[in-house]
């Protein structure tokens, strides 16, 4: 299987290029416009000069299976737009796109010529996270806070509170039927926004603090007198009347405990299969964004 990784930034480096280099049957093809990281990444791998490129029409013309897109979010609409075209199904970092009328246009397209497209919310495969879908969930809060880092709505929102967005969307246990959003914005930049979705019997929390002296991201879902908590992807607590902490082993790989490995595979599985995956309940994930980025503009200016 010809496999193509577009950017080589640090989450490619560090999350993706580990996994998708030891899977057997992966033939690995590079692109960047960046000689000498281009030079330095492959070098790495052991890459031959036949698998490494310096622009797409080059990566193109290798005739690949499949796709991987971790360049930056501005180009997204463009690259996809191109893999699809060429009916290569394609897996892309979140966010689709930065506007929604693109990531819509994306999806659209995707469905029209058959070809699968995919999107990174890994959070969905990490084992902590992934487990709780089988917790009683009548309140689930999740906190992911930064330090320093108040930044302009629409950015912060569709490149890191995206994964609060699509994590609750992925955990709430009914049809939401309610959604509050409030937040503070000063001289133009986000501090914190706080999302709330809500339905029959249940009541979930999204919160993001940018300058909240701490970088940290926290779980909690509980109901029935019992409560599981998860931090930082890693660190798993039940409350059953006394605390039951179960650790990350020492061993296992970053990528499997954030998720990663996992979305990975379950991506490259369905295209060996020939299964084509819909990017439509991603989709859904960018409108709530947008309704966000709407309401946290809306009551700046108020």
């Amino acid at each position: 299987m010809k496999v193509g990784c577009i950017g080589l930034g640090d989450i490619a480096q560090k999350a993706y290029l580990p996994v998708l280099a030891t899977r057997p049957g992966v033939e690995l093809h590079l692109q960047t416009r960046t000689p000498a990281t281009l030079t330095r990444v492959a070098d790495g791998l052991h890459l031959p000069p036949g698998q490494r490129h310096a622009d797409l029409d080059a990566l193109l013309a290798q005739g690949l299976d499949a796709a991987f897109v971790h360049a930056p979010t501005q180009v997204h609409p463009e690259i996809v737009t191109r893999l699809l075209e060429a009916g290569v199904p394609t897996y892309v970092d979140k966010p689709l796109a930065y506007e929604l009328a693109d990531s819509t246009r994306l999806v659209a397209l995707a469905e029209e010529r058959g070809t699968s497209l995919a999107v990174g919310f890994n959070r969905r495969y990490a084992p902590g996270y992934a487990q709780c879908a089988g917790h009683p969930r009548e309140l689930i809060l999740l906190q992911k806070n930064r330090t320093g880092l108040p930044e302009e709505p629409r950015t912060m929102i569709l490149d890191d509170f995206i994964h609060v967005v699509d994590t609750l969307r992925f955990l709430v246990p009914g049809p939401v039927d309610d959604v509050t959003v409030r937040a503070r914005t000063e001289d133009g930049l986000l501090h914190h926004v706080v999302l709330q979705l809500a339905g029959e019997g249940f009541t979930a929390l999204g919160v993001m603090n940018r300058l909240s002296g701490s970088a940290e991201e926290i779980l909690e879902v509980s109901g029935q007198d019992a409560k599981r908590q998860v931090v930082n992807l890693a660190e798993v607590i039940d409350h059953r009347g006394r605390p039951t902490v179960h650790r990350r082993g020492d061993w296992v790989p970053v990528a499997r405990q954030r998720g990663i490995e996992q979305a990975v595979l379950a991506f490259l599985d369905a295209v060996g299969e020939g299964r084509t995956l819909s990017a439509r309940d991603a989709l859904a994930t960018h409108e709530l964004c947008e309704r966000v980025v709407r309401e946290v503009r809306e009551r700046a200016a108020a």
